[in-house]
């Protein structure tokens, strides 16, 4: 069965456990959401409201960014790890006005892996930071702005 806007509507409306259960489903994620960790103005602060610490850098964690951003409102950045037991992966943007980026966790079992594309304002540091076992390596790089794109 195709379910349409009208239909989804109507189950809302209608009380549907199944499809309001759904739609509360993204209160239930922020939940976990760090409010601090995210408007924090530095990056040290950042990282201690989200992970508790700082990194250690690892050969184990890799950061793919471009070494020149040509729009820095489109940055492409993927970060991998081979460490066993991931449990989350965060970037950061040093010099962005809010340097934590992103946080994602990682299910048990599934290949520590994520790409996306950020906003930089100017020219920063990357740094992508894994929790794994509840330990935290980290692996930097700078990437070079010319077209500014977070305020700019």
């Amino acid at each position: 069965m195709s379910m349409n806007r009208r239909s989804v509507v109507k189950a809302i409306a209608a009380g549907g456990a199944l499809v309001g259960a759904s739609v509360l489903m993204p209160r239930i994620a922020l939940a976990a959401w760090s409010e601090k960790a995210f408007s924090a103005e530095d990056q040290a602060t950042a990282m201690n409201e989200l992970l508790g610490g700082s990194p250690e850098a690892s050969a184990e964690v890799t950061l793919k960014a471009p070494d020149i951003a040509e729009n820095g409102a489109v940055v492409p950045v993927t970060v991998r790890s081979t460490l066993a037991n991931v449990e989350s992966m965060s970037i950061f943007v040093e010099n962005n006005p809010t340097p934590l980026v992103v946080e994602f966790m990682v299910p048990a079992g599934t290949e520590a892996d994520v790409a996306t594309r950020l906003r930089m304002g100017k020219t920063s540091n990357v740094t992508a930071v894994v929790k794994a076992d509840g330990k935290l390596y980290s692996a930097s790089k700078e990437v070079k702005v010319t077209i500014g794109g977070c305020g700019g």
